[in-house]
């Protein structure tokens, strides 16, 4: 395969793919708008913060996975991946304790005044009496909004330093999720408006979407306590800043960033901010995921996703449909000869039915195999006898019409 890095990667990470055969190239210098007149021959792209938009997609002859070296795929135009039959999958969980740590790092630097403190001893001022006001973490409550990999480090560490950790209820979540929840102590509330009000402390770890733009507004500021701290190190779109800069100037609201509105696309560049330069505002450079540690396992964990992919397995994939499709469900037990399921599509088709989702597992014996087939339509009597008619058909089963 041709494999195109369009941002940097430690290229020891690289060696595996190159010893197994691929092409390897790497670019990191290519931008948005470059990608389009290089992404010809290419069957897997990755990415960190390049944008990949509807315009390289469409330009693309052979791609067939595209990998975010990250959690969020906010960057990748998945509609248009998903529209060609192109996967887009991520390295989840591999940065959540280095944004962790600067989310705890953000926290003290408020309550302590660590950056104007270091930028007056910069300056040559001393000023112990300015900077011994500060009213301490231990015992204060967190809301945590977002409870995955990097709200769970969170909350481990707050419980670390003495806080009170809260999160939402919510339903669906996995018995393992439950599990270190009650492991970790986080207390659960029942809604949002509850964990606002009971927060000195609220914690953003969201990812980028059309629920979660523009979260915090005037109302979710209002929820607060006066002199609540936000913390923001998901995403800058999550904030209206207008409404963020009104808490602060009116009600003493405190807040630690690391992602912003309207913040640069490249690595350096001038920004101006009203709120990154607001005085209640303790800042960085959206540098959360940006430690060699996490570094190291991003990188380890995107060589996995692509080697996957090259041995016929996809994980991590964000643009398939989770739940189940079609109206019916088809269990077609038949023994394992070349042009059985050809005829069972056959069958299929001539009765207008469309098949959604298909899996077909092999049993150890070499034998035989179990085809599970949800199409949309009505499967009648008549499909069903004509599916046993095939001779290496054993069973058919059907549900859910």
């Amino acid at each position: 395969m041709r494999l195109l890095f369009a941002d940097s990667l430690d290229e020891s990470r690289l060696s595996s793919l190159r010893d197994a055969g691929h092409e390897v190239i790497v670019d990191a210098g290519l931008g948005a708008d470059d990608l389009p007149g290089a992404i010809a021959g290419v069957d897997v792209l990755v990415v960190r913060a390049t944008k990949v938009t509807a315009e390289t997609i469409e330009a693309a002859d052979q791609l067939g996975l595209i990998v975010r070296a990250g959690a969020g795929t906010d960057n990748v135009d998945k509609v248009a991946a998903s529209a060609k039959g192109i996967y887009v999958c991520n390295v989840p969980g591999q940065n959540a304790v280095a944004v962790a740590e600067l989310t705890m790092g953000l926290l003290l630097a408020i309550d302590r005044h660590l950056a104007d403190g270091a930028a007056d001893l910069r300056n040559g001022v001393w000023n112990k009496k300015k900077y011994t006001k500060a009213d301490g973490v231990y015992g204060k409550t967190m809301g945590i909004i977002g409870l995955g990999d990097i709200g769970m480090a969170v909350a481990e560490r707050a419980k670390a330093f003495g806080l009170t950790v809260i999160a939402e209820r919510k339903h669906g979540r996995s018995p393992a999720t439950l599990q270190r929840i009650r492991s970790i102590g986080i207390q659960l509330v029942d809604s949002r408006d509850e964990l606002l009000a009971q927060s000195d402390v609220v914690s953003i770890h969201v990812p980028k979407s059309d629920g979660t733009i523009g979260m915090v507004d005037s109302a979710f500021l209002a929820a607060l306590p006066d002199r609540a701290i936000v913390l923001n190190t998901s995403r800058g779109d999550i904030v209206v800043a207008e409404d963020l800069i009104a808490a602060m100037d009116e009600r003493g609201i405190r807040a630690g960033l690391d992602v912003y509105p309207g913040e640069p696309a490249s690595a350096t560049a001038d920004f101006e901010s009203a709120l990154a330069s607001h005085p209640n505002v303790v800042g960085s450079h959206h540098i959360g995921a940006s430690t060699s540690q996490a570094q190291d396992a991003v990188a380890a964990g995107t060589i996995q996703v692509v080697e996957a992919y090259a041995a016929g397995d996809v994980v991590n994939c964000v643009n398939l449909v989770k739940e189940p499709l079609g109206t019916c469900v088809l269990v077609i037990r038949h023994e394992d000869e070349v042009g059985v399921l050809a005829k069972v599509f056959a069958v299929l088709r001539q009765r207008g039915l469309n098949i959604q989702q298909m899996q077909n597992q092999l049993f150890s014996a070499n034998g035989a195999a179990v085809a599970t087939i949800n199409v949309e339509g009505t499967v009648d009597t008549e499909c069903l006898d004509a599916l046993a008619d095939i001779h290496e058909v054993i069973d058919v089963r059907v549900s859910g019409c």
